[in-house]
């Protein structure tokens, strides 16, 4: 449930009744609006009607959350989350961020050349592996802290902040010492103790929906994030496993509109896993924007043919120099920038 404090309500009454939800074996969250103070309610509150909160100095009235997210519900936050990574990238506004780089982080020399190019064609974040989980043990596995400390070194030089996977919570104190934002990854999805971990890290969390997860499994997810007390959560549609064999996942665009209208969160679209194909990854980039997409993120590198990792879904320097373009208008077209 939530409750809609008064708009007059004093910090004495508000810390009353978060007093009030302790003592009932529940978990208070504050939300201060402009004009008002939500706390939702999270936790067991099965038999718990709203009767002791109604008559507590300060409610002005209770409302029901019916979906089983709650923190991650529009109905505890109506107004879009924006996530700030340093001074100038925003996430969740009007301007549509861009997360751009190679797959996996194979070589300095990949890593920089990388950077500086989505650099100058207008990415606002870097993007890279350091550790890989691949469906074959025999695959390229990544560079781990290495790696990480070559994307570090890219952002140094380039200034864009760093969106890198974390795969084990063993590994998130590691990851989040060079990341600014932790990826969890589509297999990760519901590896409930790693999105525990992320959420007490102090870190934004980006996660990619399971291949075979619904859009309220989804946002469960993201639920264990925020349960921790971290709201800088981003929800990310990477294309689904469909019967459909033409690409190398079914990218469902309609979840953009979908997570939008249930929750606050920002929404990422990755149309290079979603399709596993560069001619393809172009026209749904742009449809992206046109569905309403807070946020891109795309694989580029500097000789595809020769990536270690994803080369056949991953975009050369010119042509997501010429994508950026393309965008630009997209976007001005549906009022945002990019």
């Amino acid at each position: 449930m939530i409750i809609v404090l008064k708009s007059h309500a004093t910090p004495a009454e508000r810390d009353g009744i978060i007093q009030r939800i302790e003592e009932l074996g529940l978990k208070p969250h504050v939300s201060e609006g402009e004009e008002r103070t939500i706390i939702g309610v999270v936790g067991d509150d099965r038999g718990i009607d709203a009767g002791p909160f109604e008559a507590l100095s300060g409610v002005d009235r209770i409302v029901p959350i019916l979906r089983p997210y709650k923190l991650a519900s529009r109905d505890f936050k109506p107004d879009a989350t924006r996530i700030t990574l340093g001074n100038d990238v925003v996430i969740g506004g009007p301007k549509i961020a861009v997360m751009a780089g190679p797959c996996a982080v194979e070589s300095r020399e990949q890593l920089l050349q990388t950077a500086r190019a989505v650099k100058a064609a207008g990415a606002t974040l870097l993007r890279g592996g350091a550790f890989k989980p691949r469906t074959s043990p025999y695959a390229f596995q990544g560079m781990a802290e290495d790696g990480l400390k070559l994307l570090a070194e890219a952002r140094a030089e380039t200034g864009l902040p760093i969106v890198t996977e974390v795969m084990s919570p063993g590994d998130v104190e590691l990851v989040a010492k060079y990341a600014d934002v932790l990826q969890v990854g589509a297999r990760n999805m519901q590896n409930f103790n790693l999105l525990r971990e992320c959420g007490s890290a102090g870190k934004p969390v980006l996660i990619k929906r399971g291949l075979s997860a619904t859009l309220e499994e989804l946002c469960l997810a993201a639920e264990y994030v925020l349960a921790q007390g971290n709201r800088q959560v981003m929800l990310c549609e990477r294309g689904i496993r469909t019967f459909e064999k033409a690409t190398r996942n079914t990218l469902d665009l309609s979840a953009v509109p979908v997570l939008k209208e249930w929750t606050h969160l920002p929404i990422v679209a990755d149309p290079s896993h979603g399709t596993g194909k560069r001619s393809l990854v172009p026209s749904m980039t742009l449809a992206s924007i046109a569905a309403g997409a807070d946020a891109l993120i795309i694989e580029v590198h500097p000789n595809p043919e020769r990536a270690m990792s994803d080369g056949p879904q991953s975009l050369t320097f010119d042509q997501f120099t010429k994508l950026m373009q393309q965008a630009r208008a997209v976007a001005a077209a549906v009022g945002r920038t990019l």
